[in-house]
C-alpha cells in the first residue's frame, strides 16, 4: 500500500502533496522513520486514508518549534499519532470500520498502551486539538461531523450542504465548509 507517490523526497504516510522538503531539516531523520512506522501498521491494520491523516499531523508536529519528535522513542510517537487520529475517528468503536482496539494498536506499533496514550495527550495539548478536529476526520465522519457544515448566514445558522450550488461555492471557496473530493487512489485498500 504506501503512499509514497513515486518520489524520493516523499516518505510513506504523507499523502495529500506535504512533501518532506516542508519538513525542518532538524527532524527530517525522525519524520522518515516515524512515517515509514505509521505506514506499516496502516497497511497492516488500518487503510490509505488513515495513513494520510497521520502524516498531516506528523507535518504538524515536524513543524512545530521546537518539535517534540527530537526526543523520545520513535515507536511511541507513531504509535501516539496513529492513536491521536484513531481516537479523533472513534478507530476503537467496535461499529467503525476499521476499527483496531487501542490495546492492538499498542501491539501493532510495539509499545506500552499507557505510554502511547500519555503521549498522544501530549499530542492533543502542543497542537490544541479539538475532540472532533475536522482537519483530521476522515471523509465519512467529516460527513457526519456536527459543526462542519454550519455557517452564519445573517445571523442564522445555516447547513450550508442546504445553499444553492452557486453559494456552496462561493463558501468552499472561502473556506468556511469542507471540501469533500473523491478518495485518492492511494486512499483505498
Amino acid at each position: 500500500m504506501g503512499l509514497m507517490r513515486g518520489t524520493t523526497d516523499q516518505p510513506p504516510g504523507w499523502g495529500t502533496g506535504l512533501t518532506l522538503s516542508r519538513v525542518p531539516t532538524a527532524v527530517r531523520t525522525q519524520v522518515t522513520a516515524i512515517a515509514a512506522l505509521i505506514d506499516q501498521v496502516c497497511a497492516d491494520h488500518l487503510d490509505g486514508e488513515y495513513a494520510e491523516l497521520c502524516g498531516r499531523l506528523l507535518g504538524q508536529l515536524a513543524r512545530k518549534r521546537p518539535s517534540p519528535l527530537l526526543r523520545g522513542d520513535l515507536r511511541v510517537w507513531a504509535g501516539a499519532v496513529l492513536y491521536t487520529v484513531g481516537s479523533i475517528n472513534f478507530l476503537f468503536a467496535p461499529d467503525q470500520d476499521p476499527h483496531l482496539r487501542s490495546d492492538d494498536l499498542a501491539d501493532a506499533t510495539g509499545v506500552v498502551k499507557s505510554t502511547m496514550v500519555n503521549k498522544a495527550s501530549l499530542i492533543r495539548r502542543l497542537l490544541r486539538l479539538e475532540p472532533y478536529a475536522m482537519e483530521l476526520c476522515r471523509r465519512d465522519m467529516l460527513q457526519r461531523h456536527p459543526y462542519a457544515w454550519l455557517i452564519e448566514v445573517d445571523g442564522l445558522l445555516v447547513d450550508a450542504r442546504a445553499l444553492p450550488p452557486a453559494l456552496q461555492a462561493e463558501v468552499r471557496r472561502r473556506g468556511l465548509m469542507p471540501w469533500l473530493q473523491p478518495p485518492s487512489p492511494t486512499a483505498s485498500t
